[in-house]
Parts: structure tokens; C-alpha cells; sequence
């Protein structure tokens, strides 16, 4: 069974650390929850790959983080969840945008993305949440995730993302690379590591190629001694559920819930209230005794 699953590990002077994911399967399980047309999917699928690895970097088992491009693109807004684990979901305001191919013949997720803010907020357990916020700088999203490092957690870090979409709307490949320099970095460290990044800018088609993360690893390690920690499996994981949906719409209040159920009742329907969780498009219906 196909699994979608990152690599980590750390340079041997202690310089930086990387994680490489290859994220196929998670792309290929969120285009077929929301039918997302090409451009929207690779739109998506490089904001699921980036989170994957970003919430993999979280320091406890209940930390969440959430990224959002709020753009005045086709797609409208885009926002990912990741957990731990690497585990994410997410959706975009309009899986159907698919503006006209660049020049060069590659997709325009600019397009889909557009001008605005993107933000990245940490859920953060048994403490308050931390958001920072920063211009979209190109709307690729790779370009965007490292300039949110550096300029919001003032982090230097090097990022790939890469999603190739078949002609029948699957994902054929995807992935990506997160290369963060830790304090005190070795500045020729550092020299090396820019000189690599040359060579992952085309990162799905290493994929498609059949690379191994390992290989992917040296490519962006090469002539730099690291060392390898784990992989672990990841996924596209809804975690919705009846309770939490019900207790979304009790947050609206008594006078609220009792009005819509009035609505719901004047137009002939049976005296309840449905909720469809944007993530999964799974849809929970409550009766008006369980509302109130």
C-alpha cells in the first residue's frame, strides 16, 4: 500500500536541518476530496507538503499549525492544517481554478494564489496560539513558506515544493524539501547548501523519476557530512467529528440555533440543521434536541 512519508535528519556540525517528504499520495488523497482541477491542485498539494513538514517540527504530541494564503487569486483562500505527526488536511475556497499555463508550460499557481497575506498560526499545547503574518511574495507558496521564516521567526530556510498532475487529474508526483539553518550555522555550510539548492528546483520530477528520499537527501546534502534521524508515514487525516461539528453550531447560541431551525422548518424541511466540514466534505445532521 502506497504511503506518503518524510525523511529527517542534520547536518554533522550542527549547521541545519532537513526534512524531505514525498508526498504523493497525500496530494493525490486531497485532489479527490474536493475534485480540484490542476492548477488548484497543485496550489493545494504544495501547501499540504509544506505543512506536512512544518508540523512534523512541532515540540509536543498536541501542537497544531495552520497555514493560510489569503490571496486575491482564482482559488481564494487556501488553508492547511498539520499536526505532529506530519498529518494534514486542508482545502481550497475554489478547487475548480485552472487560469492558462505560463509561458514556459508550467502551471500558474500564482494565478491561484494571488496578492495578499499569508500567515502561519501555532496551536500550541497548554499555551496560547502564535501567529505571524507576512505579504505573499510570489504565490508559488515554496518561495512564500521561506521568505514567512525568515522575515516572521527570522529562521533562514530553504525550500522546494513540486506537484506534477496527471492528464486524468491525479497526482502522478509530489514532493518537497525544508532546509532550516540553526544557530550559529557554518558560513561555508551555508555557501554549500545555496550551491545544492540549484539542483532541487524541479523536485516533483526527481519523484516522478523514482529518487528515493535518501537520494533526494544527498542531492541537497552533497559535500555536506549529516546524518539521517527517522521517516515516518504520513497522511491526508480529517479529524471531524459529530461532537465537534455540534459543538460548532452551539457556539452560535441558543437564539441563533432556535432561528435557523425556524428557516429550516418554513421551508418545508425536516426541524434540523446540517454541517459539512470544508476539510473532508463530510456532512453531520443534528436534530433540534440535540441542538438544544
Amino acid at each position: 500500500m502506497e504511503v506518503s512519508s518524510i525523511l529527517r535528519g542534520m547536518t554533522r556540525d550542527g549547521s541545519a536541518r532537513i526534512l524531505v517528504i514525498n508526498s504523493r499520495k497525500i496530494v493525490d488523497d486531497a485532489i479527490r476530496v474536493h475534485s480540484c482541477a490542476p492548477t488548484a491542485a497543485a496550489a493545494l498539494g504544495r501547501s499540504l507538503t509544506a505543512v506536512s513538514m512544518i508540523g512534523c517540527m512541532s515540540g509536543e504530541k498536541e501542537d497544531t499549525v495552520t497555514l493560510g494564503f489569503n490571496g486575491d487569486g482564482q482559488g481564494g483562500r487556501i488553508i492547511v492544517v498539520g499536526n505532529y505527526y506530519g498529518d494534514v488536511k486542508g482545502y481550497i475556497e475554489n478547487p475548480a481554478a485552472d487560469p492558462p499555463k505560463k509561458s514556459n508550460g508550467k502551471l500558474d499557481v500564482s494565478a491561484v494564489v494571488g496578492h495578499g497575506i499569508m500567515y502561519i498560526a501555532r496551536d500550541l499545547a497548554g499555551k496560547d496560539s502564535q501567529t505571524g503574518t507576512v505579504e505573499i511574495k510570489s504565490g508559488e507558496i515554496a518561495e512564500d513558506i521561506a521568505n514567512y521564516f525568515s522575515e516572521s521567526e527570522q529562521v533562514p530556510t530553504l525550500c522546494s515544493l513540486g506537484v506534477l498532475v496527471d492528464r486524468d487529474y491525479t497526482c502522478r508526483a509530489a514532493g518537497g524539501v525544508l532546509i532550516q539553518l540553526l544557530p550559529f550555522a557554518d558560513e561555508n555550510t551555508i555557501s554549500i547548501l545555496e550551491r545544492n539548492a540549484s539542483e532541487l528546483t524541479n523536485i516533483s520530477r526527481l519523484f516522478e523519476r523514482g529518487a528515493s528520499l535518501k537520494e533526494v537527501a544527498d542531492i541537497a546534502m552533497r559535500d555536506i557530512p549529516y546524518d539521517l534521524f527517522d521517516e515516518i508515514e504520513v497522511s491526508y487525516h480529517c479529524d471531524c467529528s459529530a461532537e465537534r461539528m455540534k459543538k460548532g453550531i452551539r457556539s452560535l447560541g441558543r437564539e441563533k440555533v432556535l432561528e435557523l431551525l425556524d428557516e429550516e422548518e418554513a421551508e418545508g424541511k425536516p426541524r434540523s440543521l446540517t454541517a459539512e466540514c470544508r476539510f473532508c466534505n463530510r456532512s453531520y445532521t443534528f436534530t433540534e434536541k440535540e441542538l438544544i
